[in-house]
């Protein structure tokens, strides 16, 4: 089984110069932390963005749509930033026969205490054993596109149920 890696940008990717967040978003980084874990799998990593998901519009959304629908592959992991991330994974919930799944991260890669390395490993792992469908893996889950949103403030996803229930 090969793995397709889709990377679009997002804090994952992203590259600070100061301490006033300024930064770019540079070079995709799954690839890197794929090397360094000595995985045994094959994969391809293949750029299809480099915004922050903040960003993104819907001709980036229908890009990334379209890509993946032409992809052979069926297997799909495709890096994304965490505000938007959603967005995406809903607009991508018509297509079949794939298995998709989305990561990113809160902090970017190059940090030393990312958890982008955890996340890429959560979500290659998720997109080899489960069914067809559209996946978010973050914070150690797998989330339904559907029913999860971002917690701003705790800096994690959560099922819409739980999420309502942390923050009342």
């Amino acid at each position: 089984m090969k793995i397709k890696i889709f990377t679009t940008g997002g804090t994952i990717d992203k590259i600070y110069f100061d301490r006033k967040s300024d930064y770019q978003v540079g070079d995709p980084q799954a690839g890197g932390v794929l090397e360094r874990a000595n995985v045994v799998f094959e994969y391809e990593v293949e750029s299809i963005l480099r915004k922050d998901s903040l960003d993104m519009t819907d001709e980036d959304r229908s890009k990334i749509c379209e890509r993946v629908k032409n992809e052979p592959r069926d297997r799909i992991v495709i890096t994304h930033g965490t505000d938007t991330m959603i967005e995406t994974g809903k607009a991508l919930g018509g297509i079949s026969g794939k298995t998709v799944v989305l990561t990113g991260s809160m902090y970017p890669a190059k940090f030393r205490d990312s958890d982008a390395i955890f996340n890429i490993g959560c979500a290659v792992t998720a997109v080899q054993i489960l069914s067809p469908g559209v996946y978010i893996a973050m914070n150690g889950r797998i989330f339904n596109p559907l029913r999860s949103k971002k917690n701003v403030e705790l800096k994690t996803f959560a099922d819409f149920g739980e999420y309502f229930e942390d923050s009342g």
